[in-house]
């Protein structure tokens, strides 16, 4: 009898991805903006079929829950879905860019990392507020949920800002991106240039104020803490599920409590 293992192969880990990092990079970034692109022109659809004026489409896609609720749906569903999609051409699953099997261990170094992650950040603002007064930490980030009421749309905001983006956004940035980066580039290089691609992300959603600058620096410095949960526990569970308590703090404070 043979003595050969007849365990499959295993999934190679984030430093052996077989994809060109630069087609990597480029395929990350069609899928963000495309996948926003086509769950606008999907959405847009209904109002054409309304026959409405682009006064009423307007005033509905900007401040109708459901149609925000649909969008970040949609946009985060295919994200993850050309992702998958991109892998499986590789015969590789998303444990190969860290989604495995959670462990228990993964919740408590995403609760352990809450507190690190606030003193972190209360420090870096401190700093660059010494260096730059003119750091308004005020300025609000548009999340496209006003006037928030009634328990139906209370679960959209919550899907919407606590459950949907921290799987998504930890599976294409903490995942794809800085797995591809990681082949690319020396591993603090990667750690920055993924943080510094996820913040600038961020930049626009200040809306007419101009670029939402705290909002940068708060997603820069949260990354960095993303990424050494990446790290440390070889998968992205511990980074979703910082990720998801950051956000539903936030949430109980928009939402809830009403601090704005």
């Amino acid at each position: 009898m043979s003595n050969a293992s007849s365990e499959p192969p295993q999934q190679p880990t984030e430093s052996q991805v077989p994809w060109n990092p630069w087609w990597g990079l480029l395929f990350a970034a069609i899928v963000f903006y495309a996948s926003q692109i086509v769950s606008a022109l999907v959405i847009s659809l209904y109002p054409i079929y309304k026959h409405w004026s682009n006064a009423r489409a307007v005033d509905w896609s900007d401040n109708s829950i459901s149609v925000q609720f649909l969008f970040i749906l949609m946009a985060e569903g295919l994200m993850i879905g050309a992702i998958y999609a991109f892998l499986r051409g590789y015969k590789l699953s998303f444990k190969a860019i860290g989604l495995r099997r959670p462990r228990w261990s993964d919740l408590a170094y995403g609760l352990a990392a809450v507190p690190f992650y606030f003193l972190f950040y209360v420090l870096t603002v401190a700093a660059v507020q010494h260096f730059v007064p003119s750091l308004n930490i005020d300025q609000q980030q548009q999340l496209g949920f006003d006037h928030v009421s009634g328990a139906v749309p209370l679960i959209m905001t919550f899907i919407s800002l606590v459950v949907l983006p921290p799987l998504a956004e930890e599976i294409m940035v903490r995942g794809f991106l800085y797995s591809t980066l990681k082949k690319a580039l020396p591993l603090g290089a990667a750690v920055v240039t993924t943080s510094a691609l996820f913040a600038a992300a961020h930049l626009p959603e200040g809306g007419a104020s101009g670029p939402l600058y705290i909002a940068a620096i708060d997603t820069f410095i949260l990354s960095l803490v993303l990424i050494y949960l990446r790290e440390k526990t070889n998968g992205l569970w511990a980074s979703i599920t910082l990720h998801a308590i950051k956000n539903g703090i936030a949430f109980v404070a928009l939402f809830v409590l009403n601090i704005h």
